[in-house]
């Protein structure tokens, strides 16, 4: 058998190159080299050993950004075990839940999460363990239904390089989502897949190179960070800077400007954000080339970034099924309110309803190809035959390429709307009202009229100290938009509800715009006597 191990992919291929004394982590912790982090995890592979931590069984991961993130998810990977990370805004019931899904063996925490951790484990049957920093096993380990295990002690026995026979298609890791169904399941990902992305999309596209210094407001627990902030950096020998707390503008910009970011990755809503937060222009001025994914980014609000910031922004698309982006813009070619085109290694194509392959310029829903494709749901076997279709793979993205060959994302499937009978699309409103001065972010939605038929609401954030009228914006929009198009509604709003990895609750605001074109009953009037 082909052996391939992807914690030797990222970690021991860089000491054979000559990386050994090079930063591989900075950031709140300090700085760690390559040299320090290989011992770290080959420690802490051998003490995973010893607490009979057998190749596929589980870790969940209920860690912030940090050093002990990165050594836990390579050492499990490195035994052949798998490692699970998951949101850190989770509850006990939740990571309860997520624990008996996956079977986990053990939890591995951050101190911050420790009675979050020791909630859940009371409710996960099969849970042997938790890992945890000296903090939690301090306080809590008298109250935990489990041994806890301290990873400072874990990691400090002899260091055992040894690595599981892993092959390309062996389990790597597991991605908890909702994706393009709802319901929490864990995409299954293979070794090989984190070789795909590092070498297509961090290489070809990004251009990583050792001199990078990797910043992300996304965090690693999902996808789209885990790439950002710890595979692409240690593929190219490259230093992650890794940031603990909460992803806020003022945070981001300080750990930009201290640790020397080159690459700064988030999404839309904070590029957002960041421009509302009032950040100065040189805020981000050492980064080279900054990344969005999670949303379409709109083509003004990418305007307004890159011209206040000076950096440009690669907005691409990924999904936790694909590990990472595998359509994006690339540097010197971006084509503003659009995805790019296909990554190198990747087929794209757009399906009607029947199943039939659509031309430029009509609508379809974005279906994927490629080499990082999740092997499947754990456990959930219906859903996977929706979502994994043969070699390729239904995103549930509503998307249309223009003559050029870019792709546009016009929402998800689902979202999309039919005003008048002609369908409609959030993004081109949204887009449309983002171009209006005093509009900092746009989302619409559908919402019934007094008839039952669906017409487009704007649920708008205002830019700081701006105002205008609900009037105002949209006539706005009837002036750039066919009439059709134009909200019924807006909703001004101090912000939105977000998933846990930040994307806007569109579903919820659906919620919320059921009865806003309805009007309420009118007070009855008294009958005079």
């Amino acid at each position: 058998m082909q052996l391939f191990n992807a914690c030797e992919y990222l970690l021991d291929r860089r000491l054979a190159a000559g990386d050994a004394p090079r930063i591989a982590l900075t950031g709140a912790a300090g700085d760690l080299s390559y040299a320090g982090l290989h011992d770290q995890v080959c420690r802490t592979a051998a003490g995973l050993r010893t607490l009979g931590l057998q190749p596929e069984q589980r870790v969940l991961m209920l860690m912030a950004d940090s050093p002990q993130f990165v050594v836990v998810y390579l050492a499990a990977m490195r035994i052949g075990a798998v490692p699970v990370p998951v949101s850190t805004m989770l509850h006990a019931d939740g990571v309860a839940e997520l624990l008996r899904d996956s079977r986990a063996r053990f939890l591995a925490v951050t101190s911050e999460f420790g009675p979050v951790a020791i909630g859940a484990a009371t409710a996960a049957p099969e849970l042997t363990g938790i890992l945890a920093d000296t903090a939690l096993a301090e306080t809590g380990q008298h109250s935990a239904p489990v041994p806890v295990h301290r990873l400072g002690e874990l990691a400090s026995g002899p260091a055992d390089d040894t690595v599981y026979p892993t092959g390309p298609d062996s389990p790597a890791f597991w991605l908890y989502t909702s994706g393009t169904t709802g319901t929490a399941k864990a995409a299954m990902h293979r070794q090989a897949a984190i070789e795909v992305v590092c070498e297509t999309y961090g290489r070809q596209v990004l251009g990583i190179r050792p001199e990078d210094r990797c910043l992300s407001a996304a965090k690693a627990f999902f996808a789209y960070g885990l790439g950002n902030s710890l595979l692409f950096p240690l593929s190219a020998g490259a230093t992650a800077v890794l940031e603990p707390s909460p992803s806020r503008p003022d945070v981001i910009a300080d750990a930009a400007a201290k640790y020397g970011a080159t690459l700064f990755f988030a999404g839309p809503t904070f590029f957002a954000n960041m421009l509302r937060a009032g950040l100065p222009a040189g805020a981000m001025a050492g980064v080279r080339l900054a990344a969005s994914a999670g949303e379409a980014l709109p083509a003004a609000l990418y305007q307004r970034w890159t011209s206040h910031f000076g950096v440009d922004i690669l907005d691409g698309i990924g999904m936790t099924e694909m590990l990472h982006i595998f359509l994006s813009n690339r540097p010197g070619q971006v084509k503003a309110g659009t995805t790019g085109v296909a990554v190198p290694g990747y087929d794209l194509r757009l399906l009607d309803e029947s199943g039939q392959e659509v031309p430029p310029g009509t609508p379809g829903t974005l279906f994927v190809r490629g080499a990082s494709t999740a092997t499947g749901y754990w456990s959930r076997y219906d859903t996977s035959r929706q979502v994994f279709q043969g070699e390729w793979l239904r995103t549930g993205d509503t998307y249309v390429q223009d003559p050029d060959g870019y792709y546009a994302c016009l929402g998800r499937t689902g979202d999309m709307l039919k005003a008048s009978g002609i369908w409609v699309s959030p993004a081109e409103v949204e887009g449309r009202l983002l171009a209006h001065e005093a509009v900092a972010q746009a989302v619409v939605v559908a919402a019934p009229d007094t008839n039952g038929l669906e017409k487009p609401v704007a649920y708008v954030v205002l830019e700081n100290g701006r105002s205008v009228t609900e009037d105002d914006l949209i006539e706005f929009c009837r002036q750039g938009l066919p009439s059709f198009k134009r909200p019924r509604k807006v909703v001004f709003v101090p912000g939105y509800p977000t998933t846990a990895t930040g994307k806007i609750r569109r579903v919820e605001l659906r919620r919320m715009a059921a009865t806003v074109l309805v009007p309420s009953d009118p007070p009855t009037e008294a009958v005079p006597k």
